[in-house]
């Protein structure tokens, strides 16, 4: 689909009727409204949305990163065509040929990668993969609730997804969660103690974690019987929502070496970085590291019918540990979003993936840069692959400056901004401690042409925003 059609234009209510619809019957609870009044789109393509005039919006965050390979990929939405026509849906009960193939795929890629054999297991979306997770670590490690945690991580808004993402806010109307991870600090370069580089900042974390360790007083560990109470450490490789955080390289190698030392599970969660969205597969192989459990899902099917799982390695989730029905779901494996997934893979195994994004974000990190030598008010820009970040400061170049972030969103959604004579708007996503991180997450096939264009538009944006406070 691209831009609507004048027969969907004049076939749907106008948009003041849906939003006042919206208002009386729709739950405000499961989304977000980022301006008001909030934008109702009709159309997307490739990195564009439309809304009911056919204006073109250009996305930067595509999704929260679901759609890594562009809205309305011909070829994935090929696929999903012609399995609606095959095998639309069949009870997880069952097998079918896709299912197979795509844990096949994706369970060989961890065993060259990591060097360990595993088993993949699927459910529908990154928080439900996250609770298996939780499942399939707690039967593991003998019923240990536990976990470990960073602050600023993300991990879910389900119960137990909530007890180890480290927002209060979150949790704080459904009670006590007596399950509440241990959260630790991540290493955020940008905000580290001053004197000290990334790398001695990372080793420092590195060494106040592992002194949780020393004594039994600290909480954690038992000398006497060599157990820790903590069953698992759940990771962000890079964090998403706590603002695209790019740790010094160094970390989670000493982290990991903590962590086998006293027998204490390493679960990456790769729902929003994996997929080739920091030029890896997976986010985790920038750091030379062996996870234990990787958790994905969003890219997987380029944001169309929801699927994502989990890998384990086989001595964690084989059936003699981890039995038939241990955890379950009606649409897990559905063959809609296996049949999507597998051809992702296959589209990613057909095209230098690694190198195309890597050049990409290059080239986007270097507009970045030109804006932050422009404006004393973009405090950092940092990347990996294409996720990006843009910290918006006051004019010192450090306070935070959510006011200026919110400004800017505000113009990029109104569709007011000029492209060459031609009105367009601007997606951005918000995210970081402060709420005043840009982070960027483009089509991972975003042209040059595009990356200018989303330049020159933030640009306008912080220029337009910072007369308008």
């Amino acid at each position: 689909m691209s831009k609507p059609s004048l027969e969907m234009i004049n076939s749907r209510p106008d948009d003041a009727t849906l939003l006042a619809d919206e208002t009386k019957y729709c739950s405000f609870g499961d989304t977000v409204h980022y301006v008001e009044p909030p934008k109702i789109f009709d159309g997307c393509e490739g990195s564009y949305m439309y809304d009911k005039e056919g204006k073109a919006f250009l996305d930067l965050q595509m999704w929260y990163s679901a759609c890594n390979f562009g809205y309305a990929n011909e070829r994935l939405n090929n696929v999903l065509k012609k399995q609606i026509d095959t095998l639309p849906q069949c009870a997880s009960q069952y097998l079918h040929p896709t299912k197979i193939e795509l844990a096949k795929t994706i369970a060989q890629g961890m065993e060259k990668r990591f060097g360990y054999e595993g088993r993949v297991h699927f459910n529908v979306g990154g928080s439900q993969c996250i609770e298996d997770s939780l499942k399939l670590v707690r039967n593991a490690s003998g019923g240990k609730s536990l976990m470990f945690a960073f602050q600023g991580g993300y991990h879910g808004r389900t119960l137990g997804a909530s007890s180890i993402t480290s927002s209060y806010r979150y949790r704080r109307r459904y009670g006590h969660f007596g399950d509440r991870a241990m959260f630790v600090p991540f290493p955020y370069p940008f905000r580290r103690p001053k004197g000290m580089t990334a790398e001695e900042y990372g080793e420092h974390l590195v060494a106040e974690f592992a002194r949780l360790f020393e004594t039994e007083y600290h909480g954690v560990w038992d000398p006497k019987v060599g157990q820790a109470e903590y069953a698992a450490f759940y990771a962000e490789p890079l964090q998403a929502t706590g603002g695209y955080i790019v740790p010094p390289r160094n970390y989670f190698k000493g982290l990991k070496k903590v962590l086998d030392q006293y027998g204490i599970l390493l679960v990456v969660d790769e729902i929003q970085m994996g997929f080739y969205r920091t030029g890896k597969l997976w986010s985790i192989e920038h750091f030379d590291v062996k996870p234990d459990v990787v958790v994905f899902a969003k890219a997987l099917t380029n944001g169309l019918n929801p699927l994502g799982g989990l890998w384990a390695r086989e001595e964690l989730i084989n059936p003699q540990v981890f039995p038939v029905g241990s955890t379950h779901s009606t649409f897990a494996s559905n063959p809609l979003g296996t049949a999507v997934g597998l051809e992702v893979l296959k589209m990613t195994s057909e095209t230098d993936y690694e190198k195309m994004v890597m050049d990409s974000g290059a080239y986007f990190l270097e507009g970045l840069k030109t804006l932050e030598k422009k404006h004393k008010e973009i405090g950092e820009v940092d990347g990996l692959g294409l996720a990006l970040r843009a910290e918006i400061c006051t004019e010192d170049g450090f306070t935070a400056n959510k006011a200026l972030v919110d400004k800017m969103v505000d113009i990029g959604m109104s569709g007011d901004l000029d492209w060459k004579g031609t009105k367009m708007g601007l997606v951005l996503d918000i995210g970081g401690y402060y709420k005043n991180v840009i982070t960027f997450a483009p089509s991972l096939h975003i042209s040059r042409q595009e990356i200018d264009q989303g330049i020159e538009l933030l640009d306008q944006l912080i220029t337009r925003a910072k007369k308008e406070l």
